[in-house]
């Protein structure tokens, strides 16, 4: 099975709700556990607030989050063309925040990689922000 949506929304905070139920929705179709939507639906949240908080700031503007399936494997990416990350490394540490006056935890990142398999991010300063997730569903041998 081989499948893949791309959706649009604007960057405001009752869209981070949405982008998790579609994606939910969508993965649907390879037979997850719970346990795994749980997990995509968190990472998904994350990524997503990122863009609006940090790669957007106040402004609304545009997020896509793109999500194919093969087989087993989910991909999802999440994109911005916001402010971008002047420093990828850095941002990725825990309790890193660029927002500090809005009490974030600066844990997003950690928790993308904790529920998903791989995570990639890819970020110019000015031009925007694309986190590339990987999951794979589905019971595994041990």
């Amino acid at each position: 099975m081989k499948n893949q949506m791309k959706l649009e929304f604007d960057s405001i905070s009752e869209n981070e709700a949405f982008a998790r139920v579609t994606v939910a929705a969508f993965l649907t179709q390879a037979n997850p556990t719970l346990e795994e939507v749980a997990d995509v639906k968190t990472a998904v949240s994350e990524a997503v607030t990122n863009a609006i908080i940090h790669g957007y700031g106040e402004e609304v503007h545009t997020i896509t989050m793109l999500a194919r399936l093969k087989g087993q494997t989910l991909e999802v990416e999440v994109i911005d063309r916001g402010v971008g990350i002047p420093d990828v490394a850095k941002a990725m540490e825990p309790m890193y925040t660029t927002r500090p006056e809005l009490e974030r935890s600066g844990m997003g990142f950690l928790f993308m990689e904790a529920f998903m398999d791989e995570i990639q991010v890819f970020s110019k300063p000015g031009k925007g922000t694309r986190v590339w997730m990987k999951k794979r569903l589905g019971k595994r041998e041990k």
